[in-house]
C-alpha cells in the first residue's frame, strides 16, 4: 500500500492507494500517530480505496494514541463498497458508527429514508 500524507498548516490529507484491512491498517495508523499535535482537521482521501473490511471502521472509528483529541475527521473520495460497509455499520449501530461526523453532508440517522 502507498499512502501519501499531506500537510497545510492545522490540515492533513492521507491518501492511501490500495485496500484497507488488517494488513494495512498498522501503515495507516503510523501515518496518523507521525501527524503533528497541530493537525486538528485529518482528511481521509479514500478515491484510491476500492475495498475496506471491518479494519477500515476501526481505523476511521477508532483513536489512537497519536490522535489529537480535538482533531476531526472526515472522508472524501468513498467509493461504492468503503461507502456501502460504512452505511451497513451505521444501520447497525449509528451511535457507535455516526456518518455525521465523518461525512458532513451525510445526514443524521432519523433524516433518512428507511432502507427498503
Amino acid at each position: 500500500m502507498n499512502i501519501t500524507t499531506t500537510i497545510h498548516g492545522t490540515s492533513a490529507r492521507i491518501s492511501p492507494c490500495g485496500e484497507i484491512d488488517f494488513d494495512t491498517l498498522p501503515p495507516l495508523r503510523a501515518a496518523v500517530d507521525a501527524l503533528p499535535l497541530q493537525v486538528t482537521d485529518l482528511q481521509w482521501d479514500l478515491a484510491l480505496t476500492p475495498f475496506m473490511d471491518v479494519a477500515g471502521l476501526h481505523l476511521l472509528f477508532t483513536p489512537t494514541a497519536g490522535d489529537a483529541p480535538e482533531r476531526r475527521a472526515t472522508v472524501i473520495g468513498l467509493r461504492t463498497q468503503p461507502l456501502s460497509l460504512l452505511r451497513m455499520a451505521a444501520d447497525m449501530n449509528p451511535t457507535i458508527f455516526d456518518l455525521t461526523r465523518l461525512l458532513p453532508d451525510v445526514p443524521p440517522a432519523d433524516l433518512r429514508p428507511a432502507a427498503p
